[in-house]
């Protein structure tokens, strides 16, 4: 797929989103950060001509203030659109609670919402015996909401996390994310929290299952998140390069995290998808790989930048390209140092 499809002669190029009937976009590095839209996000949503879901592990936010937050930009979004990892987490804490139980959590609003609208009962501290622990993120939570879960988890009580993210892109650059807090608890407790969003399907699950998509692509920026969980659910995957992985990231990526589509900005969600070149030079046994104008080459274990391209995507594409078709593992190779600075 993508980055490997052969180009058909007479036929018109295809863009990533052919066929697609929904798409489901993450949020933090694929359409703003912090209270800023990323160039050219909203007005590539806008034209691409699918309805538009977003799913987003950030847990700090209500779907309502999620919608608001992006209707400011111009997008037409109801709390409808917005699939959060705490409305993911409320169908894993389903199983453990009774209506009016008691629920410890450590985070915001986002979860606080969710966790009433279900009819449990929001509690902060572990003297009030809470039946579970959900954890997600927020900038407000400190140590002593982390140690309030840590005393109420001591007594083995279910603990769900929202997201695992060990870092979060904000306006000022990368930050922890929540998977930086809920190791924290862990190290405490001596026992795993049992994750809702992404890379874990649940949050897929619950998009489809509202919105009956039949065919759904997730746009995301992380390999360990939106790609992996895209991969386990079985539905196209689309990296942009605006947010947390890069060039380098995507050359070693491992094979479960490998995307379908890499493009540089949502411009390229309705571009046609620049066709790979592989030709193989019989007399050195060399296999070169261009996109565009980039070439990079793959001479027994060494991957060579041979010519830049025009659009680092493409450059990228090619050293993709160069090191996923090789027949021993990314560790088995040498990479080039202009290759792994994309």
């Amino acid at each position: 797929m993508g980055l490997f499809r052969k180009p058909a002669a007479a036929a018109e190029e295809p863009t990533p989103i052919d066929g697609v009937d929904c798409l489901y976009l993450d949020l933090d590095g694929v359409v703003y950060k912090g209270p800023h839209a990323i160039p050219h996000a909203v007005d590539s949503i806008r034209g691409a001509g699918v309805r538009s879901i977003y799913l987003t592990n950030n847990a700090s936010r209500t779907d309502a203030e999620v919608a608001e937050h992006l209707s400011s930009f111009g997008l037409d979004v109801q709390p409808n659109d917005v699939v959060t990892s705490p409305q993911a987490a409320m169908r894993l804490l389903a199983a453990h609670l009774e209506p009016g139980d008691p629920v410890l959590v450590v985070g915001g609003a986002g979860i606080v919402v969710e966790v009433e609208a279900r009819g449990w009962r929001v509690v902060r501290t572990a003297a009030e015996q809470p039946k579970a622990v959900v954890q997600g993120f927020h900038p407000s939570v400190g140590w002593t909401e982390l140690a309030e879960a840590s005393f109420a988890l001591h007594t083995g009580i279910p603990w769900v996390a929202t997201n695992g993210d060990w870092t979060i892109p904000v306006a000022g650059g990368i930050a922890p994310g929540n998977g930086t807090l809920v190791s924290a608890v862990h190290t405490a407790v001596g026992r795993l929290a049992e994750f809702a969003g992404k890379p874990e399907r649940h949050m897929y699950d619950v998009a489809t299952e509202r919105f009956a998509a039949q065919v759904p692509a997730m746009v995301g920026d992380r390999l360990d998140t939106d790609i992996l969980g895209a991969r386990r659910a079985g539905i196209r995957s689309i990296v942009v390069l605006t947010g947390v992985d890069r060039g380098a990231h995507l050359i070693g990526a491992d094979e479960s995290m490998r995307p379908d589509h890499v493009i540089e900005d949502l411009r390229g969600l309705t571009e046609p998808i620049a066709p790979l070149r592989e030709t193989l030079e019989t007399s050195t046994g060399d296999t070169y790989f261009e996109v565009g104008k980039a070439a990079v080459r793959r001479s027994g274990i060494d991957i060579t930048l041979v010519r830049a391209g025009e659009r680092p995507v493409d450059t990228i594409r090619a050293a993709c390209a160069a090191v996923w078709t090789a027949d021993r593992p990314v560790l088995g190779l040498r990479i080039a140092d202009e290759l792994l600075a994309l």
